[in-house]
């Protein structure tokens, strides 16, 4: 992740800030924006500092700014580029931090155990073992690879095995029901309880809503005529609205 900050300085900000709540809109949609944040001074009024997480520099250089979110975004604040004083990108130094989710999991080896539980289930079960007739055996580590890296760990899918447009590839043309899908999710959660992943609510509930998005959109690309997303980052989950419980 990369952080950039924009230093304006706007005599009248109403109409500046106007702007803003409409170019966060197609900001916030785009894949490799992870945050932002826009922030008025109590000092001197007439300053203004727009923080906004990357992916990656690479990200919001290459990917952001050549997307239709980027003009989008763009077309709001271009009148108040020549009102930036600093525009820059940072990397973080000394940060306030909480476990990721692929570290309170019980990293690598926890996930590891969890596919091969899960895909164990999956290859006995009717209505979902048709799907994983012709399973790669290597298929259950490249899951568990694909989930290290959602859930904040190394980045091993990305540089292994060719990041989101090549998870995306695999469900193309299956036709996966709303039936096989929550069965898919019903034998992913028995394989977590199965191995012994954290039972914590936050932890679960983190879990639970990646595993809901992600089996959704699953659905959505198995479909006929479905357009798969071009180059796009994995995604990273994280706590959501509930943080690590620390007792």
């Amino acid at each position: 992740m990369i952080v950039e900050y924009i230093r304006y300085r706007v005599p009248d900000g109403e109409e500046f800030e106007a702007a803003y709540r409409r170019a966060v809109v197609p900001l916030g949609r785009a894949p490799q924006c992870l945050d932002y944040e826009l922030s008025r001074c109590v000092d001197e009024p007439e300053c203004y500092i727009l923080r906004i997480t990357w992916t990656s520099a690479r990200d919001h250089l290459e990917g952001f700014r050549g997307s239709e979110h980027f003009r989008e975004f763009f077309a709001e604040i271009k009148p108040y580029v020549s009102n930036i004083e600093e525009m820059r990108h940072y990397e973080k130094v000394i940060e306030k931090t909480e476990p990721t989710l692929f570290e309170w999991a019980g990293g690598a080896e926890a996930l590891e155990r969890l596919t091969e539980a899960f895909y164990g289930r999956v290859k006995e079960d009717d209505l979902v073992g048709p799907l994983f007739a012709h399973m790669d055996s290597r298929h259950p580590a490249y899951v568990a690879m694909w989930l290290g890296e959602v859930f904040g760990g190394p980045a091993r899918y990305s540089e292994e095995r060719g990041g989101h447009s090549h998870m995306v590839s695999h469900h193309l043309g299956k036709g996966i029901t709303e039936r096989q899908r929550r069965r898919w999710v019903s034998l992913l959660m028995d394989a977590a309880d199965e191995v012994g992943l954290p039972a914590d609510p936050e932890f679960r509930a983190a879990f639970a809503g990646y595993v809901e998005w992600g089996t959704r959109l699953a659905v959505h690309f198995s479909q006929p005529g479905a357009t798969p997303p071009g180059e796009e980052p994995v995604p990273r989950w994280g706590w959501g609205v509930m943080p690590p419980y620390q007792p």
